[in-house]
C-alpha cells in the first residue's frame, strides 16, 4: 500500500500503525486523522510526503472537512489504497465502562457510538471518491471481540459492547456496498488483540492473566493481516493473528 488513510493517530494502535508503515516502507504516503494533529507520531509529522489533518469523530461536520483537505493533497483519480479506522473510546474522565444496568448513560452511550461506529461510517463515505480507482483496496475498521454478540458470555460494558457491534455490522453492510462501486476492495472488521495503551491501562490489574501487546507488537501483528487481505476477505471479522471471529 502506498497511499494510506489512517484515522486515530494520535492513539496507540493508530500510532504505531502509521509508524511502521513509515519504518518499513518510506515511500508509503500516509494521511494520518486525529482531533489534535500536535499529538500524532512525530515519526508521521516529519515524515516527507505524510500529512496530519485535524479530524474529530464526534463532530459530524469533521468529514466533509478532510475530504476537502484531501482534495488538495491527492487526485481523486490517484486514489488511496487503504483506510484503516483506529480510533476508539472505551473510558473518559466522566466515563467508564457499565457494570450493571443501572449504569447506563445517555451521553457515554452517544459519545461511544459516536467514535466507535458513527465516525468510521462517516469517513468512509467522505474517502468514497479516492476509493473508485481499479487497483485493490483495503477498508479496515479495527474492531474489538467483545463487539461479537456470539461470544458475549459475561455482559456489561454497554455503551463499549454495543457501539463495537454497531461498528461491525457497518463494516457488513460496507462489504456488500463497496465491491458493486469500488471493486476490487476487502471491507473487514479487526481485532487488535489486548494492547498496552491509554484505553486498556485502567484494567492492568485484570489483564495480568492476558497476553498483552506492545503497541508496536500489535501493529506488526496487524499489518501481517491486511497486508494478506485479498478480495475473497471481504465482510470478514478477523482477530490479531489471523483467525475468525464470530459476529
Amino acid at each position: 500500500m502506498k497511499q494510506v488513510v489512517i484515522a486515530g493517530v494520535s492513539g496507540a494502535i493508530g500510532g504505531a500503525l502509521a509508524a511502521r508503515f513509515i519504518e518499513r516502507d518510506a515511500p508509503t504516503r500516509v494521511i494520518g486523522l486525529c482531533r489534535d494533529p500536535e499529538k500524532a507520531p512525530e515519526v508521521l509529522r516529519a515524515h516527507e510526503g505524510s500529512t496530519v489533518l485535524a479530524w474529530d469523530a464526534e463532530d459530524s461536520a469533521s468529514p466533509a472537512a478532510v475530504a476537502e483537505a484531501l482534495g488538495s493533497l491527492l487526485a481523486r483519480e490517484e486514489g488511496i489504497d487503504g483506510f484503516i479506522y483506529a480510533a476508539g473510546l472505551l473510558h473518559g474522565p466522566d466515563m467508564f465502562p457499565e457494570k450493571r444496568l443501572e449504569d447506563l448513560d445517555s451521553q457515554s452511550m452517544a459519545r461511544a457510538f459516536a467514535v466507535n461506529a458513527t465516525g468510521f461510517g462517516l469517513l468512509t463515505q467522505a474517502l468514497l471518491p479516492w476509493l473508485r480507482h481499479r487497483e485493490f483496496k483495503r477498508v479496515v475498521a479495527i474492531s474489538a471481540k467483545v463487539g461479537s454478540i456470539t461470544d458475549n458470555g459475561f455482559g456489561g460494558w454497554y455503551a463499549y459492547r454495543s457501539s463495537k457491534a454497531a461498528l461491525n455490522m457497518l463494516v457488513r453492510n460496507l462489504s456488500i456496498e463497496l465491491p458493486r462501486r469500488c471493486k476490487p476492495i476487502a471491507c473487514v472488521s479487526l481485532h487488535p488483540g489486548t494492547t498496552e495503551s491509554a484505553l486498556s491501562e485502567p484494567f492492568s490489574q485484570s489483564l495480568a492473566k492476558l497476553k498483552v501487546h506492545t503497541p508496536e507488537e500489535t501493529a506488526s501483528n496487524l499489518l501481517d493481516v491486511i497486508d494478506g487481505l485479498g478480495e475473497d476477505d471481504n465482510g470478514r471479522f478477523l482477530s490479531w493473528n489471523g483467525s475468525e471471529l464470530p459476529w
